[in-house]
């Protein structure tokens, strides 16, 4: 059975597998629609063959970290546990692009945007390493622009996604890690 179609039937009761939105080192991100609550979610689902090789415990040190990161500009986790034999955890899905999608297609960004994802970027990043944690991989795939202009509400990813107005943080979703490890 394909792994998506196991992780669907394990999470069944919980969420139902929309598609595939990306994935990283250590992980693969779906769209996911949250039956309890009615609504899109990003979950992220450690790759099964680092599980057989690099066991659990990292991606799980990612989840503890994770939900314990409370900032506008980082991504809440929602949910996590283990399904199926898969590990994984669950965090707002944020409608938007990533900063390299936008600066392929617009080339540069007025000077108001840059400032204003510098700030929110740095200052996530601020709170981040304050609690321990060091994104290790910021770079523009892994900084997601809200749509319009709101800001990003308080919550992670993930782990630590940096993310921007609206500047979110998680990582992955989308979705990139901190140094206490994930993809």
């Amino acid at each position: 059975m394909p792994e998506t179609d196991r992780l669907s039937a394990a999470l069944a009761d919980r969420y139902r597998i929309e598609r595939e939105l990306g994935q990283g080192g250590m992980a693969t991100v779906y769209l996911a629609h949250d039956l309890r609550h009615d609504r899109l979610v990003a979950l992220k689902v450690l790759r099964p063959e680092l599980a057989a090789i690099l066991g659990a415990e990292r991606f799980l040190q990612e989840i503890k970290t994770t939900a314990n990161l409370q900032h506008p500009h980082i991504l809440p986790l929602h949910d996590s546990g283990e399904a199926g034999g898969s590990v994984f955890y669950v965090m707002p899905y944020v409608e938007g692009e990533s900063l390299r999608d936008r600066l392929q297609r617009d080339k540069q960004l007025p000077v108001e945007d840059a400032v204003r994802i510098a700030r929110e970027v740095a200052s996530a990043l601020d709170y981040a390493h304050r609690h321990g944690v060091v994104h290790r991989d910021i770079k523009p795939e892994n900084i997601l622009l809200h749509e319009g202009q709101a800001p990003a509400r308080r919550g992670d990813c993930s782990a630590l996604r940096a993310t921007s107005s609206g500047a979110r943080t998680p990582c992955r979703t989308g979705i990139s890690p901190p140094m206490t490890g994930g993809s």
